[in-house]
């Protein structure tokens, strides 16, 4: 069976945010590339990671066959959103910043691995393709919004804890 839209279009997001990684990874100091790459991806994938909640990750919720899967991810966005709010309030110049974005990384990367070998092939398996074909509209209404509105909001660790 030939990968749907809503997959595809998943992991597109994915390779850009792989690329994003690599580029902040080998920058230096407190510079503007990096402040600038990070945003950039701080804005990236917490828009990818609301849109996906909200589109593949509801629907699998309902699911009892990819339930667990899906939970599982969602506690992970939140594990990754922490390390995006606690490295935007760090000092990008300090040589913690780096080791610590290299953590985040490693577990981001973990996590979309995960979803690529294992969630997205469950789901494209249980789901029926009207469902993707939904999932995708969602997906793709929802983005540009969520987009707007990580770019509006400034994280912080004041917010996480209410």
């Amino acid at each position: 069976m030939a990968e749907t839209r809503i997959f595809a279009r998943l992991k597109a997001d994915h390779d850009r945010h792989r690329e994003l990684l690599d580029k902040i990874d080998a920058t230096h100091g407190d510079s503007d590339e990096r402040r600038t790459l990070f945003e950039a991806f701080r804005v990236e994938v917490t828009a990818h990671a609301a849109s996906e909640e909200m589109s593949l990750y509801a629907t699998m919720l309902a699911d009892p066959d990819l339930r667990d899967e899906a939970q599982h991810s969602v506690a992970e966005h939140k594990e990754i959103e922490d390390f995006l709010t606690e490295l935007y309030e760090m000092d990008f110049a300090s040589s913690g910043w780096l080791t610590r974005f290299r953590t985040m990384k490693d577990r981001y990367l973990h996590h979309i691995d995960e979803e690529e070998q294992e969630m997205f092939p469950a789901a494209e398996k249980d789901l029926s393709d009207a469902r993707k074909k939904e999932l995708i509209k969602i997906f793709e209404k929802e983005k540009p919004r969520e987009k707007a509105k990580a770019a509006e909001e400034e994280p912080s660790s004041e917010h996480a804890r209410d």
